[in-house]
């Protein structure tokens, strides 16, 4: 497969495209990640993933030939609200309290621009966590500090281990990337250029 380039930070989303044995650089560019009041809520996810995407794509136009730039964003919604990073512990504490004993949805957008257009979509995935105490939460977030994370969690960490009850759809979805629809689309795209 052709190399691509990764607009993003995330240590979670490298991970799971070298797994993949995806080749790819990092680029990455301070995005506006904002989004229209109107917009429901399983494209929020989709258009900052398209806003970073972009961004890129525009800084590495080389003679007019695109190169394929892969974005994602990834949001946890419990009963109709995204629930975003927490801002700190108090706030990763209350978050899990919340997620607790209940399911929620893991969505990421995915958009992967190259030189014939662009494929985007949403992959989403219910987690269903177990009641977790206090003195668990609390354990998770002094050991863990999960404030880079949407949802205050990561699921590879200790708490997906003991807290999760099941998942329905894409495990590595809940990581950050579907990565195995994400293969498929680049096959796709590298099979018509």
């Amino acid at each position: 497969m052709q190399k691509i380039i990764l607009a993003s930070q995330s240590p979670r989303r490298k991970q799971l495209l070298e797994w993949a044995e995806i080749p790819f650089d990092i680029l990455v560019k301070d995005t506006d990640e904002s989004y229209p009041s109107e917009i429901f809520i399983e494209d929020v996810p989709v258009h900052i993933a398209r806003n970073k995407a972009f961004a890129i794509s525009s800084l590495i136009k080389d003679a007019g030939k695109r190169p394929v730039v892969l974005a994602a964003d990834t949001i946890v919604v419990l009963d109709d609200k995204i629930i975003g990073k927490p801002a700190n512990r108090d706030d990763a504490v209350a978050i899990l309290q919340a997620l607790s004993g209940k399911v929620h949805r893991v969505i990421t957008g995915v958009v992967i621009i190259h030189s014939k257009g662009e494929v985007a979509f949403a992959d989403i995935t219910k987690v269903s966590f177990h009641a977790l105490s206090k003195k668990q939460i609390e354990f998770y977030v002094d050991k863990y500090k999960p404030y880079d994370k949407a949802g205050a969690y990561a699921i590879q960490e200790w708490i997906g281990v003991v807290g999760i009850k099941s998942i329905n759809g894409d495990f590595y979805n809940v990581m950050g990337l579907p990565v195995s629809r994400v293969v498929k689309e680049l096959e796709k795209i590298e099979n018509s250029l």
